[in-house]
């Protein structure tokens, strides 16, 4: 079993096609590619922490379908666009605002929003959130998992701690 991250799906939400620029013709495009890449990645047996701004307009059926076409066991921590429909929805094994976790021996406080510091932060807790898309420059230990920054994708940890060391050159090296 593997642990996932997203957020910012905003299935069912035109203003994600118009505003993050997704490359998806339309809705229905849109809502079928995000499913695609997640069941790419996310196998039943895992966890996907869902960061937020799952789903804008669709009703409880809809959102109902749309959980169930999703591989893993999952999670949701509500995002400012996340209704009662998803809220509700009973294929959350869990749904709250803010959760502290630990993945690969590291704590990981998760919220739909990027905090200044958090709990732990001092000590190499991690910040995870969604919310920004992509938009937000990170300070140190502070991922966006958002798909508009992760290739429509749920990641795991090591994916996204290691794609910025990449970034960084000189890092880790002696």
């Amino acid at each position: 079993m593997s642990v996932f991250f997203t957020g910012d799906t905003h299935f069912g939400d035109p203003r994600a096609l118009r505003a993050d620029r997704r490359p998806f013709p339309d809705m229905a495009a849109h809502d079928a590619g995000l499913v695609a890449l997640w069941n790419e990645v996310v196998s039943p047996a895992d966890e996907v922490w869902h960061l937020g701004d799952f789903a804008l307009g669709p009703g409880p059926e809809r959102i109902d379908e749309l959980l169930s076409s999703l591989n893993g066991t999952k999670h949701l921590i509500i995002g400012n666009n996340d209704g009662p429909a998803t809220i509700a929805a009973a294929a959350w094994a869990s749904v709250q605002h803010y959760r502290e976790i630990t993945v690969d021996g590291r704590m990981v406080v998760l919220c739909h929003y990027a905090f200044r510091t958090w709990n732990g932060a001092g000590k190499g807790a991690l910040n995870i959130h969604g919310h920004s898309h992509g938009r937000l420059s990170p300070i140190s230990r502070q991922y966006d998992v958002g798909v508009d920054a992760q290739g429509y994708r749920p990641v795991r940890l090591e994916d996204i701690m290691g794609k910025r060391r990449k970034k960084r050159p000189g890092i880790g090296k002696a």
